[in-house]
């Protein structure tokens, strides 16, 4: 099976890229197209042997190509997944993957009409070994049932680094579409649901200025659990990763908590899972556990299965993201 890369603009595509090839898919190409060519640059140091094609309709009409993964500006993500997919391909798309409510309603027609595969990369649980190992600690039963999650996403600014569309909200779509969407996929999938509601959402804009939005928080439920989700532009320069995410699932027998990137005056290196129960408490080093989804993605687009994510999973993750997104009072 073989990808192209259309989009640019964003680092993840450098991750994206690596862990198909790692599952056994040959790159066909990339458009280097960009609004930042730093990542272009990137790309190039980490991909040398990748062939550049100038006109991205010879990657999207190329029939042995099975999948297009875009890293795009997020609000031309959506776009250049229905392109996609109307010329037969599958699509595996960095998050956001939707940015509005318009977009959304094309991809769901989109994907009953081809029948072809609209992916997100939501990589704060498919990357992170540590939250594989949670789920299944959590299906085994080892905290009983779930009735809470708390999802923290801190992230690091680098505000020099970053290209002008990344301040404005009509190309990223607000930091609860933007980021908070990670923490909406944990929390259905760790309490087994298959939707919530938005109980609360607010967003501010503290620091950056302009009406960027540094700060965000979701209140979510559902007749199984509650969930709280904060996010935000404020990892302090200190720290020596880009930010301190955690994931604390509560259950009625005992608690997980993740600390996925950074065990602060700690264990060294990342993937660090403390567990609670009935039976004491339990550390994990995560770290070493393989990563599964990239490689039952290439297994999906093979044989047209849904062992990576549901394809309703990931729309529904989605539209949560733009109704807390809509629904945000501003602070």
């Amino acid at each position: 099976m073989r990808f192209a890369v259309i989009g640019l603009d964003h680092r993840h595509v450098y991750e994206i890229t690596a862990y198909l090839i790692e599952a056994g898919m040959d790159c066909a190409g990339y458009w280097p197209e960009t609004s930042d060519p730093g990542v272009l640059e990137g790309f190039r140091k980490r991909f040398p042997h990748l062939r550049e094609v100038a006109d991205k309709d010879r990657l999207l009409d190329d029939p042995t190509i099975n999948v297009i993964a875009i890293g795009s500006i997020p609000s031309d993500r959506a776009p250049l997944a229905i392109a996609a997919m109307r010329r037969g391909k599958d699509v595996l798309v960095d998050k956001p993957g939707i940015t509005d409510f318009a977009q959304l309603a094309e991809v769901e027609k989109t994907v009953t009409e081809t029948g072809r595969i609209f992916s997100v990369c939501f990589s704060e649980r498919f990357q992170t070994p540590s939250s594989a190992e949670a789920l299944a600690l959590v299906r085994a039963g080892a905290i009983g049932r779930v009735i809470q999650t708390i999802g923290l996403g801190p992230h690091r600014l680098n505000r020099p680094l970053r290209p002008a569309w990344f301040f404005d909200a009509k190309y990223y779509g607000g930091i609860l579409v933007d980021i908070a969407s990670h923490q909406i996929d944990q929390f259905l999938v760790f309490t087994d649901s298959l939707d919530a509601e938005i109980g609360y959402a607010s967003v501010g804009s503290y620091a950056v200025g302009n009406g960027f939005e540094d700060f965000g928080e979701v209140a979510l439920r559902n007749s199984r659990a509650t969930g709280y989700i904060r996010v935000d532009w404020f990892t302090a320069d200190g720290l020596p990763t880009w930010g301190d995410g955690r994931t604390t699932i509560l259950g009625t027998e005992g608690t997980i908590e993740l600390r996925k990137y950074v065990d602060i005056e700690g264990r060294p290196g990342t993937e660090h899972l403390f567990l609670v129960n009935n039976q004491g408490t339990r550390y994990i080093d995560c770290a070493g556990r393989p990563l599964t989804y990239f490689r039952d993605f290439a297994n999906d687009v093979r044989d047209r299965t849904e062992t990576a994510m549901t394809q309703a999973h990931c729309l529904t993750v989605c539209r949560l993201a733009l109704e807390a997104q809509a629904k945000a009072i501003r602070l």
